[in-house]
């Protein structure tokens, strides 16, 4: 049978003030649909923008009348090979009709140029050869080329032939803008979702820290020194994020801690110390998946029950989960609530330790003032090999700069 956990009668409070943080995420996780409005193909009512490179004036001639015929109002042409490719990113045609045999550059050089700069990459091209030769029309097709006209050029044939590659570059546009609006879409839902969950997330931190701590800085600063340590220890950007906002769980459990204990000002007995320890297990409870006979609310909170199982599959809550269990655990195995020692307690863990052993030093508590920052320093040396993992507090030490930097911007304020 697997075992319910239960919490002190007088945390009712506290759980209860943070059940009500929780409803808001169905609120934040029902931002606007991903999927964007798709735009439409626009047709062929305005007159496209139609460029012809020939080195031939006659051909050019020939075609551009045939265009006109055609009521193709918006034309360029160009006789220098040498000059088309400025003209062509400068001008923007919609589609190039393009020569292939052309003195100094060929009409392939060209269409090579083109399909390397981005603007062009897309043009659609027709080009226009006297050559049946199978070899240069293949490399044409591999270069991108949409269509072929043979010379001399059939009016008939022309304008259909512009018409269906100018309506195929327009709809594979359409569909790449909306692919674009796609990725927007979800790249900004994405963003909401993460900032909702990293809002339930310090909510639920708060719910903690408030009952142990009036200004709740103490749940910010050990993130910062968690992320500051995991980045001395040369973890990738994403794990020093995640394990910033891990930490902050750190003492999650302690609401199910009673509040004379958690606010005495003296030192705890032993049967007190036994209590506060149970924090660890109640953090990894609160943050592991949840047994569906857990949730045994009404019907109104039935979504939010969802939300928080689908959340505890996630790598931050799971990473949370080992922080809220074994950031007590001791190098030597002497610590709680397992005995773990060595590299058998996560890295998470061994870092967390570090920070929140740290603040607590260096912060004003009900029992203690706080020490002067050398004597912080000098009272987690001490524990080295035996408390805190060696690697973990060469890391700390070496960023003592950014840590007491931190430590200044999220002060204390009486």
């Amino acid at each position: 049978m697997q075992e319910v956990q239960t919490f002190p009668a007088d945390a009712a409070t506290a759980r209860s003030e943070a059940g009500e943080l929780l409803q808001k995420l169905p609120q934040l996780l029902s931002a606007e649909a991903v999927t964007p409005d798709q735009p439409e193909v626009n047709e062929l009512s305005v007159s496209p923008k139609v460029m012809i490179v020939d080195d031939e004036p006659v051909n050019v001639k020939v075609v551009r009348r045939h265009l006109a015929r055609a009521g193709f109002s918006r034309i360029m042409d160009c006789s220098e090979p040498t000059q088309a490719l400025d003209i062509i990113v400068e001008w923007q045609p919609d589609l190039l009709i393009l020569d292939i045999l052309m003195p100094e550059i060929t009409g392939l050089d060209l269409l090579r140029q083109l399909r390397d700069i981005p603007s062009t990459r897309h043009l659609p091209v027709i080009v226009l050869t006297a050559s049946s030769d199978h070899e240069t029309k293949l490399e044409a097709l591999n270069l991108g080329a949409s269509d072929f006209l043979s010379k001399p050029v059939d009016p008939l044939e022309l304008a259909p032939r512009i018409r269906n590659s100018i309506q195929s570059k327009r709809y594979q546009d359409h569909l790449r803008t909306y692919n674009d609006r796609l990725e927007e879409a979800v790249a900004r839902k994405t963003a909401q979702l993460e900032l909702s969950r990293r809002e339930v997330l310090l909510c639920l931190a708060r719910a903690a820290e408030y009952r142990d701590d009036d200004t709740g800085q103490h749940i910010l600063r050990v993130g910062r020194y968690a992320a500051i340590i995991a980045h001395g220890l040369g973890f990738d950007e994403d794990y020093v994020q995640q394990i910033e906002q891990a930490a902050q769980l750190h003492d999650v459990g302690k609401i199910g801690i009673r509040d004379e204990i958690l606010h005495k000002p003296g030192k705890l007995d032993q049967l007190e110390f036994s209590e506060i320890q149970k924090h660890s297990g109640y953090g990894k409870h609160i943050l592991q998946t949840m047994a569906s006979h857990h949730l045994n609310w009404n019907e109104e909170h039935s979504q939010i029950g969802g939300m928080i199982l689908q959340t505890s599959q996630s790598p931050l809550l799971q990473t949370a989960c080992r922080i809220a269990l074994t950031h007590h655990e001791r190098w030597d195995g002497s610590g709680y609530p397992i005995g773990l020692a060595g590299t058998d307690i996560p890295i998470e863990g061994r870092i967390t330790a570090v920070a929140d052993v740290f603040d607590a030093l260096s912060s004003r508590r009900p029992y203690k003032p706080p020490f002067p920052i050398d004597k912080c320093f000098e009272i987690l040396e001490d524990g080295r090999g035996s408390h805190f993992d060696p690697e973990v507090l060469d890391a700390f030490f070496a960023s003592r700069d950014k840590i007491l930097s931190v430590q200044m911007e999220f002060l204390d304020v009486d």
